[in-house]
């Protein structure tokens, strides 16, 4: 091979390489009878429901908390989260402090069986009853699950000088691939983090965000333009270290809060006084976000609100074409 013929292989490769973006959805197909519900803009909704449960007791898990509802009381907030579900219209949903995948499939084929949620997906922990649901119109894809990983109690040691761990709260992480479009897909990142605001709290949830930094840049050197969206109860408001660390901690992984500017609250629900629930955007998915699109869900009564939780839901919107 002379010289020249080498300079040609070398340019097509090169060309070739450049223009290869792994599909996380090959090998995948939409489904016989799926009409995609999704038009000019996708509405996403995160929503901590404050420990909502069934009447079903799993035997593995047990819990004063949980035990304490009334059988009234969980059929009344299933109505009520149902009603609102509906109002709200979101074409995916993340719950938090949600029981089970097997209540959410119960909630839509008695009460939302016309809203089209056909995908659900979840990563339940074995021994809590409170975690991270996805409900979705559009297809699901690849869930990444983080329950079984420890990460890093930040800068606290223990007796013997080590870094302290843990994976107790890690099953309240999930990742999960969403098509909207043929030509618009997305990484979204349910998340309930560790609550409480004692400096060990902070420490565990900044050794959590450490493990979505180091994902979130596995999603991106896949492709440098992923659509990364990360939703749910953060537990931290928008002043803290922690938060500002999700956002620019990382040199690679940059996220931008919509609400910067907004004095916009989520709880507690009865007089809102903080931001703890978030929607955030990765600079490739900023470019769809309609303007002023995120926002606490409106129309919906104040009242009722109250009795499903102690947080707000919120709501964003997106561009799809």
């Amino acid at each position: 091979m002379n010289a020249l013929s080498k300079l040609y292989t070398f340019i097509f490769l090169f060309i070739a390489l450049a223009c290869t973006q792994i599909n996380r959805f090959q090998g995948s197909v939409f489904p016989n009878d799926y009409t995609n519900p999704v038009k000019d803009t996708l509405k996403v909704l995160t929503w901590n429901v404050e420990h909502f449960i069934d009447e079903y007791d799993n035997p593995y898990i047990k819990n004063n908390m949980e035990d304490k509802f009334k059988t009234e009381t969980i059929n009344k907030r299933i109505d009520l989260l149902a009603n609102n579900l509906a109002k709200i219209n979101a074409d995916i949903v993340v719950l938090e402090e949600f029981e089970s995948r097997a209540l959410a499939m119960r909630i839509i084929k008695e009460k939302l069986g016309k809203m089209g949620y056909k995908f659900i997906v979840g990563n339940e922990s074995p021994d809590w009853y409170m975690n991270v649901i996805v409900i979705s119109r559009v297809p699901l894809g690849v869930t990444y699950s983080y329950g079984s990983i420890y990460t890093p109690v930040l800068g606290l040691k223990d007796s013997l000088g080590r870094i302290e761990s843990q994976n107790n709260i890690n099953t309240r992480m999930i990742s999960v691939d969403a098509q909207v479009s043929p030509s618009f897909t997305l990484t979204l990142t349910g998340l309930h983090l560790k609550a409480g605001r004692y400096d060990r709290d902070v420490a565990m949830r900044k050794g959590q965000i450490q493990l979505l930094h180091a994902q979130f840049q596995r999603f991106l050197k896949e492709d440098k333009n992923t659509n990364l969206l990360v939703m749910g109860d953060l537990n931290c408001t928008p002043e803290s270290e922690e938060f500002k660390y999700l956002l620019s901690g990382h040199q690679k992984v940059k996220f931008i809060d919509p609400l910067a500017n907004a004095n916009i609250f989520s709880h507690p629900s009865e007089n809102p006084q903080r931001r703890i629930d978030h929607i955030l955007v990765n600079p490739p998915l900023a470019k769809r976000l309609i303007a002023n699109g995120v926002k606490i869900a409106e129309g919906l009564d104040k009242q009722e609100l109250k009795e499903i939780s102690d947080h707000l839901p919120v709501t964003a919107k997106f561009l799809v074409k």
